[in-house]
């Protein structure tokens, strides 16, 4: 089964949120090179992580939004 956008989005920001360099991200979120700079753009665009010294930071809004994934992916194995 493939992961959906959003299932990868809160995968790297699950593996940012104590800071992260690209490669870290790319193995622990089981992604790839060639696609990680889509998702790191949107998700810095969006201000949900920061970029700084080579290392990717999940931000306060960036935990806010994997707080409400979370609980939208409990409320979804319950129905």
């Amino acid at each position: 089964m493939r992961r959906s956008k959003l299932d990868i989005y809160a995968d790297i920001l699950k593996v940012a949120r104590e800071g992260a360099k690209k490669t870290q991200i790319v193995y622990k979120a089981n992604l790839n090179f060639k696609i990680i700079k889509e998702y790191l753009s949107f998700l810095i665009s969006k201000g949900l992580v920061d970029n700084s010294d080579q290392y990717y930071i999940t931000t306060k809004q960036g935990t806010t939004f994997l707080e409400n994934y979370q609980k939208l992916n409990r409320v979804s194995l319950i129905v």
